[in-house]
């Protein structure tokens, strides 16, 4: 059986909010059908004298809301089918939190781990003359994602600079604040996610310093929220990355395991070499080691997916122990996957819900560029939890009065945000 892309993941939610809501077939023809494609090669000149060429992409999906918005991720498995889907859940995930902006997604089908930092700014500087005349401050606004960092951001900010002749520190978001980025915007997408699980945690009447949480992804999403729910009393019990992950029943100090994994180079480096455990030292800090599939069904109250794509899946998660998950990855749970979840009356926070604190920050960087005033970080986090709280509880609400999920429910609520706006546009019909 084949399994499905995250666009058919994407498509399932869309067409069963669009019923819902009694949409045409018109209607979610247009909610099906990304606004813009741009698919190309760029070319570089490797340190070596070598000439390659890599694809980039940038889809822009949907801006009835507002300019697109989205991130550019350098990976050697990012396809247009990716990308789109990606593209398509940043406009439903702007219209979740409410934010004034429509859905995009980039990307350069590169392995950057074998790049040197010369080569990957020439890299990001290619994607930013490919794509100049598509982006801008009022059209589409781009940001980091996969293997993409502020540095980056700057390479492409400073080329589309040169091009359109003039300073416009709007047209990139997740940039250093040397350059006119936001405060606060390392830490949004797992402060958001901290925001919604407070409002829920608060709903359900739950004790946190009672509550083991498990992180899969000790990137920036996962070790901050990690960090975050620790310092307010959580015990984090596993945490996982690429190549592995960690258990104690203990409990652990994610910013300790974040100073080890730096040191090591990976989670299970920590104990092991070559596949060689200190079986002794495991023993002494009552740590084992796992797999990210056993991070998955670990014995735990609230798991976090923080990685990639499709980690909960039908063949899973009927494994899963949680009662609740949180979604700071993009698309970490199928559809399949989710029925099942729905039927152990697991909580799922959706992703275009748990992690779209990332966008919102964003989103203010980009005010702040417009305006040339620029917020403390106190200000910002002020400004970020009244959004991801009111989002959460219209969320919440709507899943409660239609008996759904709180997925539907997100979807439901967006869509028709986004439709709404198309309708005032006339932009709902062929």
């Amino acid at each position: 059986m084949l399994k499905n892309t995250p666009f058919d993941n994407y498509l399932t939610n869309l067409r069963m909010a669009g019923q819902r809501l009694g949409f045409t077939e018109i209607e979610l023809k247009i909610l099906q059908t990304p606004d813009n494609v741009i698919e190309d090669r760029i070319k570089i000149t490797r340190d070596n004298g070598e000439i390659v060429e890599y694809n980039a992409y940038r889809v822009q999906f949907n801006n009835a809301c507002g300019p697109y918005k989205g991130g550019i991720r350098f990976h050697q498995d990012a396809d247009i089918n990716e990308v789109k889907a990606l593209a398509a859940a940043m406009a439903i995930k702007c219209a979740v939190v409410g934010v004034p902006l429509g859905g995009g997604k980039g990307g350069v089908q590169v392995n950057p781990k074998v790049l040197s930092a010369s080569e990957i700014e020439k890299v990001a500087r290619a994607w930013a003359r490919l794509m100049a005349s598509n982006i801008g401050v009022d059209k589409d606004i781009p940001a980091p994602d996969v293997y993409t960092t502020p540095q980056i951001m700057a390479y492409i900010m400073d080329e589309y600079e040169k091009i359109i002749g003039h300073s416009e520190p709007g047209v990139i978001t997740g940039k250093p604040l040397e350059l006119g980025g936001s405060q606060g915007r390392g830490t949004a997408t797992a402060q958001g996610g901290v925001y919604v699980l407070e409002k829920l945690i608060d709903i359900l009447g739950k004790n946190k310093n009672e509550l083991r949480v498990a992180v899969q992804g000790f990137g920036n999403a996962g070790y901050y929220v990690a960090k975050i729910l620790y310092e307010q009393g959580y015990k984090i019990i596993a945490l996982s990355d690429s190549r592995g992950g960690l258990y104690s029943a203990q409990g652990f100090d994610p910013e300790k395991i974040f100073q080890l994994k730096q040191k090591y180079g990976s989670l299970q480096n920590i104990y092991c070499h070559d596949d060689i455990c200190d079986e002794q030292k495991l023993a002494i800090d009552q740590v084992q080691v796992i797999t990210n599939d056993e991070l998955i069904n670990t014995d735990c109250d609230i798991l976090i997916p923080a990685a990639l794509d499709n980690q909960i899946r039908e063949d899973n998660a009927d494994s899963i122990k949680a009662r609740i998950i949180l979604e700071l990855a993009n698309g970490p749970t199928t559809p399949a996957a989710d029925e099942i979840l729905s039927a152990k009356k697991v909580i799922v926070v959706p992703d275009v819900l748990a992690n779209a604190g990332g966008v919102t920050v964003s989103y203010f960087e980009w005010v702040q560029n417009r305006q040339q005033f620029y917020w403390s970080e106190s200000e910002v986090l002020q400004k970020l939890k009244p959004i991801m709280y009111d989002s959460f509880t219209a969320v919440w609400q709507m899943a409660e009065a239609k008996k759904i999920t709180l997925r539907d429910a997100a979807f439901t609520l967006a869509v028709n945000r986004i439709m709404q706006a198309m309708r005032l546009r006339g932009r709902n019909h062929s």
